[in-house]
């Protein structure tokens, strides 16, 4: 019998939507819903029989939830035929609370609104998402799954920033990090990829995409990782700034008079590749270097000299480093970042084949035969890693009841 989870992922205006058989990972049907909230919105379905894209009107998360509902029964699967396992839904921050997935039920979820101040445009979203699963599927159970759960296995001097002491406990200031879900699957499947078990392995895995973070990993425990109290800091982005000078804030309000509102704004929407080139799309980007663009050579640059800085620290971290894995969709699919942010990092045991980093597809190594450190491509799947995460939860939850 299959376990199938419907994984729901609410973003501040967006909601994005897989159906999952957790056992092999198969998505059975997924689809994206826009501008929730933002008048005119679309929905765009990917079920057995074909793509299909509606327009409409979606006032809030249980709008589009319904919507999505709508579109499963009209081009499959009809979730009204199938039977569910459980409702997975990704969670941004989990705070210092949880550590591990976890039954939704009313202490999850006013702990969850408790984190709100950490994460205003994210927690609400998915407040929204469980209220409205809930009602839709009301005898199915639903599972939270966090994007900060991963990290909670850092050590304290890992994740405390050097503030007065009393002002961080009580304000919870530290560092939390994200893609936890994400860095999770990776692991493991780098491990099935070298043949090796994880408790074996010290990794430093790099998740690029528009969001950007890097691990490092030891026995399958996230020891230190980019992102820190917010999904601002550390590299660079598509979007946001990564690592700047935290007196910047102040120079900009001295100097221009600028809010912390605006600060944020700049920081976080129109920094980055954006900021650097115009363009944070990272294919364009390449177009543009490749063409000769000055910008964009630049900002190609920055990008990747920050990924360097950033495994460096982390081979120092970890000591040893048994491979460095790069995933989600710049690092999946862009060459040219993964042999530009690790080009003379030879002395460390650390090459990629040239032949090998331009081809090929799935999981799969980059580096040369009998290099010291291995180089891997793991495209990620979160989706699959919250069914798997929910369908554990639930199975645990109906055996404690036996």
């Amino acid at each position: 019998m299959a376990d199938l989870v419907l994984v729901v992922n609410a973003g501040s205006s967006s909601l994005k939507y897989s159906l999952v058989d957790a056992g092999p990972g198969t998505a059975l049907a997924s689809g994206l819903v826009e501008r929730i909230g933002e008048g005119p919105g679309t929905l765009t379905h990917h079920g057995p029989d074909g793509d299909h894209r509606t327009e409409g009107t979606y006032d809030d998360h249980g709008a589009a939830l319904c919507a999505a509902l709508e579109a499963f029964e009209a081009h499959g699967p009809a979730l009204s035929s199938v039977t569910l396992r459980a409702v997975g839904h990704r969670v941004v921050h989990g705070g210092a609370e949880f550590s591990a997935p976890a039954l939704v039920d009313a202490a999850l979820v006013a702990a969850v609104e408790s984190l709100v101040p950490l994460a205003p445009l994210h927690n609400p979203a998915n407040l929204a998402g469980m209220a409205t699963a809930q009602r839709l599927f009301p005898d199915v159970p639903q599972v939270a799954v966090f994007d900060t759960a991963f990290h909670q296995t850092l050590a304290p001097h890992a994740y405390t920033y050097a503030l007065p002491h009393a002002w961080v406990q009580e304000h919870r200031i530290r560092r939390y990090g994200f893609h936890g879900t994400s860095y999770s699957f990776v692991a493991g499947a780098a491990a099935d990829l070298l043949g090796r078990p994880l408790p074996e392995l010290n990794l430093v895995v790099l998740h690029l995409g528009n969001g950007a973070s890097a691990a490092a990993i030891r026995a399958g425990e996230s020891v230190d990782t980019s992102m820190g109290m917010t999904p601002l800091e550390g590299l660079v982005m598509g979007t946001r700034s990564g690592d700047v000078d935290p007196a910047l804030h102040a120079h900009l309000h001295r100097e221009l008079g600028w809010s912390v509102e605006q600060v944020d704004g700049l920081l976080n929407r129109e920094s980055g590749l954006k900021g650097l080139a115009g363009v944070n799309d990272f294919r364009e980007l390449d177009r543009r270097r490749t063409d000769g663009d000055p910008a964009a050579r630049l900002a190609f640059e920055v990008y990747c000299h920050r990924i360097r800085k950033y495994v460096g620290a982390y081979y120092a971290v970890l000591g040893i480093v048994d491979a460095v894995v790069f995933t989600a969709g710049v690092g999946e699919n862009a060459a040219s970042v993964r042999a530009a942010s690790l080009a003379g990092l030879e002395r460390l045991g650390i090459a990629v084949d040239p032949a090998r980093n331009a081809g090929g597809s799935g999981p799969r190594v980059i580096s040369p035969d009998g290099s010291d450190v291995a180089v891997l491509v793991v495209p990620t799947d979160e989706e699959w890693e919250i069914a798997r995460q929910a369908v554990e939860v639930v199975s645990a939850a109906g055996a404690a009841r036996e």
